[in-house]
């Protein structure tokens, strides 16, 4: 009998430190996410990436490069073009091989990866998603935006 009470009060007093504790991140989670103010509070926002704009046309759309690092690098592309991949060539932001399946994309941006050589590719996608065609085969859509990622 002794030993179903020692029990239910180790139990109970378990339960009440972990709701201590809980309590205790929560609020120390909000009290670092509520500040208005960056500059009293000593924290300092990050600066927003800029966009550049390349080429010239009536058709705009939104092209974003991420590298092995991480790194975004924003582009406003302007093009008569209707495919992304030709606007792109045209703008001198990609380019790669000839292929019996569309173009290979080996450098973009001025980064070139190698899949033999370093293991690693650049992955297209759209509206953040991964393209299920190639960027030679994707029509540029308004509002769409455009990516390549080191992957």
């Amino acid at each position: 009998m002794k030993k179903t009470q020692f029990t239910k009060l180790l139990s109970a007093i378990v339960c009440i430190v972990l709701i201590a504790a809980m309590a205790l991140c929560m609020t120390a989670c909000n009290d670092n996410t509520t500040t208005s103010d960056p500059v009293s509070s000593g924290v300092t926002e990050s600066p927003k990436a800029e966009v550049t704009k390349v080429g010239e046309g009536a058709t705009v759309f939104n092209f974003t490069v991420v590298d092995v690092d991480g790194k975004e690098t924003k582009f406003e592309v302007s093009t008569d073009k209707t495919i992304v991949g030709e606007a792109l060539l045209d703008a001198e932001l990609i380019a790669g091989d000839d292929s019996e399946y569309g173009l290979y994309v080996k450098t973009v941006n001025g980064i070139t990866l190698d899949y033999d050589k370093d293991g690693k590719y650049w992955a297209f996608y759209v509206d953040g998603a991964y393209a299920s065609a190639g960027v030679d085969a994707t029509e540029i859509e308004p509002g769409a935006t455009y990516s390549f990622k080191a992957e």
